[in-house]
């Protein structure tokens, strides 16, 4: 039979964990590793912003739409974060057929896809 965990244990394991100078202390200490990775993704993210407002750019694309393809552009970078391979192209191209229906144009969402994503279109089932 599963042994019954009394409130007052869990409770005193609970206080154990969330101790505010415990928690002080491992924020400090890895805060240099944080920020260097904050970095590094903030960098990442404004040249991907910048290459996506070229192709906008190029393709005539109006202001007032830009600030949507900047976002679906955001969600394909996230993507790329998290999935790789036929993964990846299913979820991008999940997100295209999203924002297609908040009425964004197919053919510009596929430049930004292979020129600034290198996304590969995904393979057929």
């Amino acid at each position: 039979m599963a042994r019954i965990v009394p409130a007052e244990d869990r409770t005193a394991k609970w206080n154990l964990k969330y101790d505010p100078a415990r928690i002080e202390a491992i924020t400090t200490a890895g805060k240099p590793t944080y920020s260097a990775h904050a970095s590094v993704k903030f960098t990442e993210l404004a040249e991907m912003e910048i290459a996506v407002k070229q192709v906008l750019n190029m393709e005539g694309t109006s202001v007032a739409q830009m600030s949507m393809y900047l976002a679906f552009s955001r969600q394909v970078w996230k993507a790329c974060e998290n999935y790789s391979g036929d993964a990846l192209s299913r979820e991008v191209a999940t997100t295209i057929q999203k924002w297609v229906s908040r009425g964004l144009t197919l053919s510009v969402m596929e430049l930004i896809r292979a020129q600034v994503f290198n996304v590969p279109p995904p393979s057929a089932p």
